[in-house]
């Protein structure tokens, strides 16, 4: 015997759309901030993994402090041309932090 079963776009409730979680960014900056631990290697590059994801989703923020983040420490120029591609994205978006470091960098 077989079953037939009516298929859940029918008797769900539409899904809701979830905001996307800003609770590693909120880490990550505050890592970043943080004057006892922020300037540590180690803290630097976890916190850098922490801000990948909400920067690929398009978080200015995320963007700003990324980009800084990979064209401060990095040492190969891969790094650097992908930091500097994330401090353009924040500067067109407005980030005034993004505009400042871009400008510092290009002078």
């Amino acid at each position: 015997m077989k079953f037939r079963s009516v298929s859940p776009s029918v008797t769900d409730n539409p899904p809701s759309v979830t905001p996307p979680k800003r609770f590693s960014l909120k880490v990550a900056l505050w890592l970043l901030d943080n004057p006892r631990i922020g300037d540590n290697p180690n803290i630097k590059h976890f916190a850098g993994r922490l801000l990948k994801q909400p920067a690929r989703e398009g978080v200015v923020a995320a963007q700003s402090r990324l980009g800084l983040l990979m064209c401060r420490e990095c040492g190969n120029a891969r790094d650097r041309r992908i930091g500097h591609d994330l401090l353009r994205q924040a500067a067109r978006a407005g980030d005034p932090g993004a505009q400042r470091a871009l400008g510092q960098i290009k002078d």
